[in-house]
C-alpha cells in the first residue's frame, strides 16, 4: 500500500513540475469550523458524555467540535486532498493513533487510470465509504450523529478504486484497509481488510447505497473475522420533505476460529422538513441492539440495547453560516447512564452549535 500511496505523490509532483501554470489555478483552499455547547442532563462530573459518543461529547462547556483547513489540488487526472484538524471529535476518534497523525483529517491522493472511462486510484487518509453521516456538521440533517455512526467509521487508511459511469447514476468502489477507523494498524495485526460501495442515482430525488467491511481489527494472534454491511435510502419525498432509512447489520466471531458470531444491528430513519430555504426542521428514531457488546460494551444483563430520539431546529444565517440547536433522548433496556450520581436508563443532552465554512 505504502508503494501505491508513493507512486501516486510522484506522480503528481512530476506532472505538477511540467505544468506549473496548471498547477497554480487546480489549488483550492477551504476551511469549517463548528464550535458548539452541550449540556447532559445526567450532568456528570468530569463533564465527558457517555463513552460511546465521539462527536459534542463535552457536557457543560463550550468548545470545537471540529475544525479544519484543507487544500486541494486536481486537474483531469489527478487528485489531492490534505486537511489538518483539531477539536473534541479529533482527540475522540484518534485517541488511538500516534501523535504525529492526530491531526490528518485527510490525507490522500488519486490518479485517473483510464482514458476512456471515468475510473480512479486513490489511496491515503480517506473519508469512511460507511453511512450517511459524515464528521463535518453541516452536511448531515442533524446536528448531533447519531449512534450508528457514532459507533461504525469516520475514516479509513487504504486504497480504493472507484468507477462512475457515463450517466453518473452508478458509482461502484472497492477497497483494501488498514482496519476499522485506523490509520496506523493494530500491532501484531497483518490482516488487509476489505469493502466495497455501490451508489445508485436514478434522479436527483433518491440515493441508494451499499457498503461493506470484511476483516479483523485484531492482532493476529487473537483474529476475530469481523462482516458488517451498511444499507440506506434518501429520498426527496417533495420539495420541502426528506427522508432517509438506514439499516446497519454487522457480526463478529467470538473467537479464534470460531463458527459462532456476536451480532449488532441498527436501524434509523430521519425526516427533515424545510418550510423555507433558511428553516429546516429534522427529527430522528434509531435503535442500536448489541446484546453481546462488539461495539459497545456495557456488562448488563441486556447488553447495549438502546432507542435514540431527536429533534432539530437549522436556521441558515448566511450562505456559509448555520445555527442549530437540537435535544435528544436515549432509552435503554438496562442502566448504563448516570443522573445526579445515580444509574438511570434515560440520557438527555441539549446541543446547540455554530457551523461556518470558509
Amino acid at each position: 500500500m505504502k508503494s501505491i500511496f508513493i507512486a501516486i505523490i510522484a506522480s503528481v509532483v512530476t506532472k505538477g513540475f511540467a505544468q506549473s501554470d496548471s498547477i497554480k489555478s487546480s489549488f483550492t483552499f477551504s476551511g469549517y469550523l463548528e464550535t458548539y455547547y452541550a449540556f447532559d442532563f445526567g450532568k456528570p462530573d468530569n463533564h465527558s458524555r457517555p463513552g460511546f459518543i465521539y462527536s459534542h461529547n463535552r457536557h457543560n462547556e463550550f468548545n470545537l467540535n471540529l475544525g479544519f483547513i484543507k487544500a486541494n489540488y486536481s486537474t483531469e487526472n489527478t487528485r489531492v486532498n490534505l486537511a489538518l484538524a483539531t477539536g473534541t471529535y479529533m482527540s475522540a476518534n484518534y485517541a488511538a493513533e500516534p501523535d504525529v497523525l492526530k491531526h490528518i483529517y485527510e490525507a490522500n491522493a488519486g490518479i485517473k487510470i483510464s482514458k476512456k472511462h471515468d475510473l480512479w486510484i486513490d489511496a491515503g487518509i480517506l473519508p469512511s465509504h460507511i453511512g450517511f453521516e459524515s464528521a463535518v456538521g453541516k452536511d448531515n440533517w442533524t446536528l448531533t450523529r447519531g449512534i450508528y455512526a457514532e459507533n461504525s467509521p469516520y475514516f479509513e487508511t487504504g486504497a480504493k478504486i472507484t468507477y462512475t459511469t457515463g450517466n453518473g447514476k452508478w458509482v461502484i468502489s472497492g477497497l483494501v484497509l488498514n482496519g476499522w477507523q485506523r490509520i496506523q494498524r493494530v500491532s501484531g495485526n497483518n490482516t488487509p481488510a476489505f469493502g466495497h460501495q455501490l451508489v445508485f442515482k436514478p434522479n436527483s430525488e433518491i440515493i441508494l447505497s451499499s457498503g461493506s467491511f470484511i476483516g479483523n481489527d485484531k492482532p493476529d494472534s487473537t483474529r476475530q473475522m469481523r462482516y458488517f454491511h451498511n444499507l440506506y435510502g434518501i429520498f426527496q419525498a417533495t420539495e420541502k420533505l426528506g427522508i432517509t432509512i438506514g439499516f446497519d447489520m454487522g457480526a463478529e466471531q467470538t473467537g479464534k476460529g470460531s463458527s459462532s458470531y456476536n451480532k449488532w444491528f441498527t436501524p434509523v430513519m430521519i425526516a427533515k422538513y424545510s418550510p423555507h430555504p433558511k428553516h429546516h426542521i429534522a427529527a430522528r428514531v434509531e435503535y442500536f441492539g448489541d446484546k453481546n457488546g462488539v461495539i459497545i460494551s456495557t456488562g448488563t444483563r441486556n447488553g447495549f440495547k438502546t432507542w435514540g430520539y431527536s429533534l432539530n431546529y437549522d436556521l441558515r444565517i448566511r450562505d456559509n453560516v448555520l445555527w442549530r440547536v437540537e435535544g435528544k433522548n436515549l432509552r435503554s433496556n438496562d442502566k448504563i447512564f448516570t443522573r445526579d450520581a445515580l444509574v438511570a436508563q434515560d440520557n438527555f443532552v441539549a446541543t446547540t452549535s455554530i457551523a461556518i465554512t470558509l
